[in-house]
């Protein structure tokens, strides 16, 4: 029993890694598309209480805050499906809370993209939606 027990234990923490693991790589893969683009990075994974920014960046003057969603396959569902209208408020509200902490004089004008990204991870097809909710 013990044996059964260690695979299925080391299997769940094999797959969680993968997961954990894809999701960094899509982030990292979003960054140098959008570097390529002439944004440049300001914080990865910002966390609060509330929630979490993917990516912060800067396009000129403006403050980008960056959500990546990533699917292998688009069969059962796009990716921009999965950034509901209650994620949406989660990122503006850590959004704040980003500003409150790094821009306390108000001076940064800031928008919300989202980068949707498919296929193989290695060469995934990116779409970029600036200013996809506000």
């Amino acid at each position: 029993m013990g044996t059964i027990s260690q695979w299925l234990n080391r299997a769940i923490n094999t797959l969680i890694l993968r997961k954990v693991n894809r999701g960094d790589f899509a982030e990292r893969k979003a960054e140098k598309f959008l570097y390529s683009k002439g944004l440049k990075i300001l914080h990865r994974n910002f966390l609060t209480k509330g929630g979490e920014i993917d990516l912060v960046m800067s396009d000129g003057n403006e403050w980008v805050f960056i959500e990546v969603r990533y699917k292998q396959s688009d069969e059962w569902a796009d990716p921009a499906e999965s950034i509901t209208k209650q994620k949406q408020q989660k990122i503006i509200k850590t959004a704040q809370q980003y500003l409150l902490k790094f821009d306390q004089a108000g001076k940064r004008t800031c928008r919300f993209d989202v980068i949707l990204m498919s296929g193989d991870i290695n060469s995934p097809q990116i779409e970029w939606i600036q200013h996809a909710f506000y």
